[in-house]
């Protein structure tokens, strides 16, 4: 993925200048636990909570951070309106996620958006960093997605799995089997979210309780949408 570790930098650089070296942070859809890694890796003394419905990311997570006090992992539908009362705690110095929320359609993100609204300290952070479409920009749109297909496909051509190979070699693990099938039947082969642009995504932000909102890195076809509260 493109430009994945500088989409990192920049909310770790966001979480260090609005709320210090030493955050509690809810990892929003968090996989296998690729924010929360950066984040320990980066700030030491800091915290998190993972959580995430998908049982064989969950258990890559499980096992790369076993032993660390530092992080709870939790199971938890974010679409089910009960969710946060699975979280150990009810309020965080940054909530973060990364190339999750596209799996939303907008009514359940705005949903989910009030409800991280009020997850988050007040002088705390919310950072979305996920595909965001411009639709006013239909033949831009176009030729970058060619653009980012094609290069795809050369890493293809190299010897990248893609994510159906990827998900059928995590299949074919003694450790990942089942909780794969257990994945493959709580959400099928893929689901049908949107992209909104970066600008619903701020405004949505801003009326589900945070006072400021915007844009604070992009590429032609991603964002890091920050929300202060």
């Amino acid at each position: 993925m493109p430009d994945r570790e500088e989409r990192f930098r920049i909310m770790l650089d966001m979480v260090e200048a609005v709320v210090g070296p030493e955050p509690s942070v809810l990892d929003l859809a968090c996989g296998t636990g690729s924010i929360t890694d950066r984040l320990l890796r980066r700030f030491p003394k800091a915290t998190s909570t993972g959580v995430d419905l998908d049982p064989a990311l969950l258990a890559i997570a499980r096992g790369t951070f076993d032993g660390d006090d530092r992080v709870t992992l939790v199971t938890a539908d974010l679409k089910d309106p009960a969710w946060t009362a699975a979280l150990p705690r009810t309020s965080y110095d940054a909530v973060l996620t990364a190339t999750a929320l596209h799996w939303f359609h907008r009514e359940p993100l705005a949903v989910l958006y009030r409800q991280v609204g009020e997850l988050v300290r007040e002088g705390g952070v919310f950072m979305n960093a996920d595909h965001m479409t411009d639709a006013s920009t239909p033949r831009l749109n176009a030729a970058e997605r060619a653009h980012r297909h094609a290069g795809m496909d050369r890493a293809k051509a190299a010897g990248a799995l893609d994510w159906a190979e990827w998900w059928g070699e995590a299949a074919k693990d003694p450790a990942l089997a089942g909780p794969t099938a257990e994945r493959f039947a709580i959400y099928g082969d893929h689901a049908d979210g949107e992209a909104p642009s970066a600008d619903w995504h701020a405004r949505t932000l801003r009326a589900s309780g945070f006072g400021e909102a915007r844009t604070v890195w992009a590429s032609p076809s991603d964002a890091v949408v920050l929300a202060l509260k």
